[in-house]
């Protein structure tokens, strides 16, 4: 398993925290999130993703349904920051 952290802006917080489209696209690939949030900075979030590996992240990802879940979770893209285990 790989361990990646993720961190973004979204639109809404509430919104982004109760969505199911995180657990509908990487749900059934094996992938797993624990959800954080900014106290400070309220549109700021981040994500620790377990994934059985980069390469399946990676291409979840990439796919039209994660791009979809997204844009509905009110993420914005150019804010996204990956980091993974050293």
């Amino acid at each position: 398993m790989r361990t990646i952290m993720i961190f973004c802006e979204v639109d809404d917080v509430g919104r982004w925290l109760t969505s199911p489209r995180r657990r509908e696209v990487f749900g059934p690939l094996g992938i797993s999130a624990r959800t954080f949030i900014d106290p400070n900075q309220s549109n700021r979030v981040g994500l620790i993703v377990e994934a059985p590996s980069m390469d399946l992240y990676q291409e979840a990802m990439d796919s039209p349904s994660a791009v979809a879940a997204m844009q509905f979770d009110g993420v914005r893209p150019e804010t996204l920051l990956v980091l993974t285990e050293g």
